[in-house]
């Protein structure tokens, strides 16, 4: 966009002074709003506002504004329409635009209305305009490009210091074909620090892992999607009143990295590791790195004859069905079972006493706690239970889609341990285990990884025992 079309576009540039930082449960103190038509200020809007709560002396410290200045000063409703306005059909522009912009549209959320503009970013701007200065905070920008700024940290003051800074920015921008205004416009919603070039090189529908970097390449956050790119930007496009942990994580991106991995299942079982390896500060989940589960649900027959399941310490010498992290988990698993296959608690470790159990006192056990149901009736529902959750199993291999149509994925396991994950091509055939770990990358087996595997098994993978 070149300079004799930016005249036509209206910029509301606007700087506010705050309670704290959070628009939350902070409040607006001060205001200033000046309307640019691409050439020069034409219209101007300052108050202090009364935000009905105190201001911390901190604060009062940094600005200057106290709570005696703002004691008969107007509430934000009372200039509320002023400011829809002013800043009706233009560009909302601010240094750190995301700061000002969510303080504003949280103070019309509370007034039960909408606000929304268009948004432009004064700091993205100059990071883009003026590289490899030392800092882009608005006071060591406005010394660095000799922009003279007076009453620092009040809204009128740094309002005024932002449209030179802004003016300069266009100045700079004219006849340059690689900056394009109108594209800033359009990916305002960026952090500040993030090119949207680094978004562009994701290919489309992309299956696999995500990273987020900081500047300094430091890990972030990793996630996994079946379409990175979309995944990536709902991420970016996180509302001002998302969760305030998800909002300051976005600031520290600035670059993204990813890697393919041609189906959901093996993006997970990546992801896991990659999340216990790096422990990224933002990953709340799967950071726990222990890899051998505390209790197991194992299959064992009573002395009648039916299948039950017994809750153990994990043992690496016997093959539990399923793994859990605590025994109070193992019998929540349990009656999960119970309910859907309607099974016995008494076959199941959840009832000790002798005669019917309480389930069949609610018509939802069919009577192995009485001898009433037939043992091969009964264990029947087990064995289908068992084949559905368990891993009890010699060798299996897991087979899905590559990360292009001439490979396919395989997931090797081997009694009942997941021994890692690789690609083959679609005409080849595993024949040895030899074969298998010329191809499978090896990643270590944990009660995350079983749980994944065991959610994912009958989900239009294709499964190879031998």
């Amino acid at each position: 966009m070149n300079g004799d079309i930016c005249i036509f576009i209206l910029y509301a540039i606007v700087d506010i002074e705050t309670t704290g930082g959070n628009p939350d449960k902070d409040k607006i103190t001060e205001i200033a709003v000046l309307l640019h038509d691409g050439n020069q200020v034409i219209k101007e809007f300052k108050s202090l506002v009364n935000p009905q709560q105190k201001i911390p002396p901190k604060i009062s410290q940094i600005t200057g504004i106290t709570n005696e200045m703002v004691q008969n000063a107007p509430q934000f409703y009372e200039i509320a329409k002023s400011i829809i306005e002013i800043t009706e059909g233009a560009v909302f522009v601010a240094h750190n635009v995301r700061f000002d912009y969510s303080f504003i549209k949280a103070e019309y959320k509370s007034l039960g209305y909408q606000y929304h503009r268009k948004t432009l970013c004064t700091v993205r701007l100059s990071r883009e305009t003026f590289k490899g200065l030392p800092s882009y905070s608005l006071g060591k920008l406005c010394e660095s490009l000799s922009i003279p700024i007076y009453d620092r940290h009040r809204a009128f003051g740094d309002a005024k210091a932002t449209v030179l800074l802004f003016e300069k920015i266009k100045q700079q921008s004219l006849g340059n074909e690689l900056f394009d205004l109108g594209h800033e416009i359009k990916t305002s919603f960026l952090p500040p620090q993030l090119s949207m070039s680094v978004i562009d090189r994701i290919p489309d529908e992309l299956t696999g892992v995500y990273y987020f970097h900081n500047s300094l390449g430091n890990l972030l956050y990793i996630g996994k999607s079946i379409d990175i790119k979309k995944r990536v930007l709902q991420h970016l496009n996180l509302s001002s009143h998302g969760n305030r942990r998800a909002l300051a994580m976005k600031e520290e991106i600035a670059d993204i990295s990813y890697e393919a991995t041609g189906n959901e299942l093996v993006a997970l079982l990546l992801e896991s590791n990659e999340i216990k390896t790096h422990k990224p500060f933002y990953n709340i989940s799967q950071k726990r790195s222990r890899a051998i589960p505390v209790y197991g649900i194992y299959l064992i027959a009573d002395e009648d004859g039916y299948l039950t399941f017994k809750i153990k310490p994990y043992n690496e010498d016997e093959e539990p069905i399923i793994t859990a992290d605590s025994q109070k988990k193992a019998q929540d698993q349990l009656y999960r079972w119970a309910n859907k296959y309607q099974l016995c608690l008494s076959k199941l470790d959840l009832q000790a006493i002798g005669g019917p159990c309480f389930y069949r006192q609610l018509h939802k056990c069919l009577g192995a706690c009485e001898g009433k149901e037939e043992i091969d009736v009964y264990n029947e529902r087990v064995e289908a239970l068992v084949e559905k959750h368990s891993f009890v199993k010699k060798r299996m291999l897991i087979l899905g889609s590559g990360r292009t149509v001439y490979e396919k994925s395989i997931i090797w396991i081997e009694h009942g341990v997941y021994k890692g994950f690789g690609f083959i091509n679609q005409e080849e055939s595993i024949q040895s285990v030899e074969d298998l770990q010329e191809v499978i990358k090896r990643y270590p087996h944990n009660r995350d990884i079983q749980a994944i595997l065991t959610n994912y098994m009958g989900k239009g993978y294709q499964i190879i025992e031998y």
